[in-house]
């Protein structure tokens, strides 16, 4: 497909679908005191405690919009930052507290899954997670080389 066939701009297509998603996700989520951003970062860090720069790189965000999501997670006292090997080093880690916050929230964020699943039905859904995990097989190393020429 060439640029004069493409159908339209696809970050604006593909935001547009997050933003959707997100907000039925976000609906089903308010009941719980929590928004999609905040229980998937929540998830990450239920897996094990880990460096910002690594839960940075498993959000595939930059190190700053983690710091800005972190915060009313911290000031809740669901995660906790203590320091790492080296003075820049912070290591994320999930409080008693915030691990019964996931436990609750996981209802209402698989609600919002059926309720998606159900809407898109399990072909569109397959389609789009497997297309998803394409998409990023072959944007992540683009971008990691990009990343690396910007940076020499």
């Amino acid at each position: 497909m060439t640029l004069l066939s493409a159908p339209g701009c696809t970050c604006f297509a593909l935001r547009r679908l997050t933003r959707t998603v997100s907000r039925l996700y976000d609906l089903h989520m308010a009941g719980v005191g929590l928004k999609t951003t905040q229980f998937s970062l929540l998830k990450h860090v239920a897996a094990g405690s880990q460096p910002m720069a690594q839960l940075a790189l498993h959000l595939s965000t930059d190190r700053t919009t983690l710091t800005r999501n972190l915060k009313p997670l911290l000031e809740a006292g669901w995660v906790t930052l203590t320091p790492g090997a080296d003075a820049r080093q912070r290591i994320v880690t999930l409080t008693e507290s915030g691990q019964a916050k996931v436990i609750g929230a996981k209802l209402a964020w698989q609600a919002a899954q059926l309720e998606l699943e159900r809407t898109l039905g399990p072909e569109l859904i397959h389609a789009l997670h497997g297309d998803t995990a394409s998409a990023m097989q072959l944007l992540t190393p683009l971008l990691e080389e990009k990343s690396h020429a910007n940076h020499a």
